[in-house]
């Protein structure tokens, strides 16, 4: 059974951008991974508490009443979480709009992806906005929320951060950013990420879909998270895990409904002929993605290769967050030219774009810029290009070439 860890609740990225939603919309739904903070967020954020009731359909009580009468469950809750249970109080909840369109009506959270589960997107469509919670950022855990991130004002005005930048240790990478994991004590950590696949990510699994060889699954989640940071091949997946392609491919399909990994598109929009068009794949929390790979420990020289892919998960989980709250219509992607260069993240933000290449030491050498400085010749639109490592001082390279701390862009 996992351990409840009592905190103070700290300011998360959304919350400014949901209170906006609530004066716009009926229906505000909330989705994100298991323990990402999101029950936490609509008990406590006052935006969201005020004039609403807090129920939740993990509680069996609850799910039974949702079942049985979903309408007389709308009357006495207006935040209800874990409603991908109850896929009948949705229809209840697409009649009262229905009938009443102001906005703020309803909030509703689940730990998948409602966007993606075919019922939910249609009975609520024109009806919801769907916003998701990611893992916390570095911000978020140091209380730095107040003041808008270095990344939104660096897409607006490119130029060198000031001062000096604290690395990001290689604790903050294992520990991820799920909340009981990165603010409880640092020894309790594997022991909560273990308890959290057993109780969690297989309970979930089961109610999304017939997974009757959990072993098998067990092996495939494992095989993902060695490949976070890679390009996505489903075949090899399959081969490694001894499942058919169909297989691995439902069932990958499963796990990004479940929010566990992402899938980051390729960026195409460049003079290139060479591109690699599969997605990257990606963990949504590197904490997680380092205990499944059996990782204790990130020192150099260790095993480099995902040492590198653990830190890009890192600081790519980090600004998937911050765009969300803070750029929604800003699209994260990669590029990758088959076997010549590529640039582990791209952000587009309207018709700009900037790319970032993710370096987990603090030196770095002319070599680490060649991929940078080769989409910066093909892409007119790129703005900006970043070579983000984890020294403590940003500098300008060259024209629109820039060095910038982890510390400073996650800040």
């Amino acid at each position: 059974m996992l351990s409840v860890i009592m905190t103070v609740y700290l300011a998360r990225e959304l919350s400014p951008r949901l209170e906006r939603a609530l004066r716009a919309l009926p229906v505000v739904v909330l989705s994100g991974m298991r323990q990402t903070g999101k029950s936490t967020l609509l008990e406590n954020e006052p935006a969201l508490v005020a004039g609403r009731q807090y129920r939740t359909l993990d509680d069996y009580d609850t799910l039974a009443a949702a079942q049985a009468d979903p309408r007389a469950l709308l009357d006495s809750a207006t935040i209800l979480d874990e409603v991908q249970r109850c896929p009948e109080l949705l229809l209840a909840i697409k009649r009262c709009v229905d009938q009443d369109r102001q906005p703020g009506q309803f909030v509703l959270s689940g730990s998948a992806n409602l966007a993606l589960l075919g019922h939910v997107a249609e009975t609520l469509a024109g009806r919801a906005g769907y916003f998701t919670l990611y893992p916390m950022t570095r911000r978020e855990r140091r209380g730095w929320t107040g003041e808008a991130p270095f990344i939104t004002r660096f897409l607006d005005s490119p130029m060198a951060p000031a001062g000096v930048a604290e690395p990001v240790g290689e604790g903050e990478v294992l520990a991820g950013g799920l909340p009981p994991a990165c603010l409880g004590p640092a020894d309790a950590a594997a022991e909560w990420f273990r308890a959290y696949v057993q109780t969690y990510v297989e309970r979930d699994v089961r109610q999304l879909s017939q997974v009757t060889d959990l072993v098998a699954f067990r092996t495939l989640v494992q095989l993902a998270a060695l490949r976070t940071g890679q390009v996505l091949s489903i075949s090899g997946v399959a081969r490694d895990a001894r499942l058919t392609a169909e297989t691995a491919g439902r069932w990958l399909g499963l796990l990004e409904t479940t929010f566990l990994i992402r899938r980051l598109p390729p960026f195409l929009k460049n003079r290139s002929t060479r591109l690699v068009k599969s997605p990257k794949l990606h963990f949504t929390d590197s904490g997680l993605a380092a205990h499944l790979s059996g990782v204790t420990g990130l020192q150099p020289g260790r095993d480099d290769l995902l040492r590198g892919a653990l830190f890009e998960t890192y600081v790519t989980q980090n600004l998937a967050a911050l765009l969300e709250a803070h750029r929604p219509d800003a699209q994260l992607a990669y590029w990758h030219e088959q076997g010549r260069h590529e640039v582990d993240l791209v952000i587009e933000d309207g018709r700009q774009v900037v790319a970032i290449e993710v370096k987990a030491a603090t030196r770095w050498t002319d070599r680490d810029l060649s991929g940078l400085r080769a989409f910066l010749d093909r892409t007119p639109a790129c703005v900006a290009a970043v070579l983000a490592h984890n020294g403590t001082t940003a500098g300008r390279l060259g024209e629109r070439l820039w060095a910038i701390p982890m510390g400073h862009l996650l800040s």
